[in-house]
């Protein structure tokens, strides 16, 4: 793992610090500056040929200044001086015309701060990894997948990107924050087909910080064929109640649901079912949810920062762990600055933003704690019921908590994935279905920043034919 390169470090510095001292010049009361420079690196291979390659390389500089209760904010790619005099006019001049809001303004210089030590956020062998040996390993994940199976002779292809980026937060209240961060990934999507001439794709990938934790193409290969396969003659299954259970990958989006329903700012619009709500039980008792941007596993001896984990947040916050429902009581709710003033609270430290604009709220690494059982005996248990494998659609309402999605995936009988199922609708409201999470898999596995086991929910609508 390598540090920042100081030079390059130190450049940045010195532009968010003149940036700052030009808006305080300029008439700002408080200032914020973030600097941004990253690298990505992409390409695609399709029946063994290479169909796109693209490198890129990206910086920016954006403004956010207070006068009084006024504030608004600004960016820029361009950091020659007539470009940043226009970036500080502007953000100034925008201010200057904003409506007053007494909840504006920069956290408090006493709740600024950072992790120490070591996150393993960056590695240097993402960006020494040659190019040629990038594409080789999208076209091996892509030709395990053709080999397994005759009924696969098409493909969606097989991808490889890379990406790093290098961020610099500084204010005017005194502080100053940086971290680097690597990111490197494949997948490959085959396509099957049956006797019939249906077909069906799927895909399957491997994802880190650093080229040494990715799995084996031709493994990422075959497990993708498996799931394409496995959707071959898939039909429709009568109307009915049945228990759901969902894959993992499902299951990461229907917890989601847990942190957009206790933002802050939701709460404070009375726009979700989790108002009013703190301290009361909204979930089974073996529910217990997670937010915590300061995870670093250890793999095999190598120490590996989370996909959600960073020193501080876009406010200069320090990262933390926060339970928002424990044993199914719901214990916080997640906050940037704003929204906590707004609701009397104090910031958890979820302060999320690009370059311009406000501060929204974001997770770090998010998740349901697993349960004991396998994904198997999870299945195991079930005599008539459903395997989600893929959901569609936007079918959630915060506010109310219904849930009703377009899905696909396998059937359940007598304890067994009998055969596949697509075109039908899962329904239910979210307010039961998170009381209703009957089993919990022990096969918690963090493929992004927000991650689930197996969960098996009982008594949902099932719509087919």
């Amino acid at each position: 793992m390598s540090s920042v390169a100081p030079a390059l470090s130190s450049d940045l510095k010195q532009l968010a610090s003149d940036v700052l001292t030009k808006a305080m010049k300029a008439g700002a009361t408080d200032a914020e500056a973030v600097v941004y420079e990253g690298d990505e690196f992409e390409t695609r291979v399709r029946l063994g040929q290479v169909e796109m390659l693209k490198e890129s390389g990206s910086r920016a500089v954006g403004l956010r200044v207070f006068i009084g209760q006024r504030t608004a904010s600004t960016s820029s790619s361009d950091f020659s001086d007539e470009s940043i005099a226009r970036l500080v006019d502007g953000a100034i001049t925008l201010a200057k015309i904003t409506s007053e809001d007494p909840f504006a303004g920069l956290p408090e210089p006493e709740a600024f701060g950072k992790l120490a030590g070591d996150l393993a956020l960056y590695f240097e062998d993402v960006n020494e990894q040659p190019p040629a040996e990038r594409i080789e390993i999208a076209r091996r994940a892509e030709a395990a997948a053709m080999a397994f199976d005759t009924r696969i002779q098409n493909s969606g292809g097989g991808d490889f990107d890379t990406s790093t980026s290098h961020k610099i937060l500084m204010n005017s209240r005194g502080f100053i924050g940086e971290y680097r961060r690597s990111y490197c990934g494949f997948s490959t999507s085959p396509i099957a087909q049956d006797e019939k001439g249906g077909m069906q794709r799927n895909y399957w990938f491997s994802n880190s910080r650093t080229t040494k934790k990715l799995e084996s193409p031709e493994e990422i290969g075959r497990i993708a064929a498996q799931r394409a396969l496995r959707r071959l003659g898939a039909r429709q299954v009568k109307t009915q109640k049945a228990p759901v259970v969902f894959s993992p990958e499902i299951a990461r989006s229907i917890i989601g649901n847990i942190f957009d329903a206790a933002n802050g700012d939701a709460i404070y619009r009375h726009a979700t079912f989790f108002a009013d709500m703190l301290g009361q039980q909204v979930a089974g008792e073996n529910i217990t949810v997670v937010d915590d941007g300061t995870l670093v596993f250890d793999e095999g001896g190598i120490k590996v920062g989370g996909f959600g984990t960073s020193p501080f947040d876009s406010e200069g916050l320090p990262t933390r762990r926060t339970v928002l429902v424990e044993k199914g009581i719901l214990k916080n709710y997640v906050m940037n600055t704003y929204t906590a003033r707004k609701l009397g609270m104090a910031s958890t430290g979820n302060a999320s933003r690009g370059l311009a604009g406000t501060p929204g709220i974001g997770a770090g690494n998010f998740y349901l704690e697993p349960g004991t059982l396998t994904p198997e005996q999870l299945i195991g248990d079930v005599k008539d019921g459903l395997y989600v494998t893929e959901t569609m659609g936007f079918g959630v309402n915060l506010v109310t908590g219904d849930y009703s999605q377009g899905a696909s995936g396998l059937w359940i009988e007598n304890g067994e994935l009998a055969y596949p199922v697509e075109e039908i609708t899962i329904a239910g409201n979210l307010k039961d279905m998170y009381k209703n999470i009957v089993a919990i898999g022990n096969d918690l596995v963090f493929r992004s920043a927000s991650a689930a086991p197996t969960i098996r929910i009982e008594g949902m609508m099932i719509a087919g034919s």
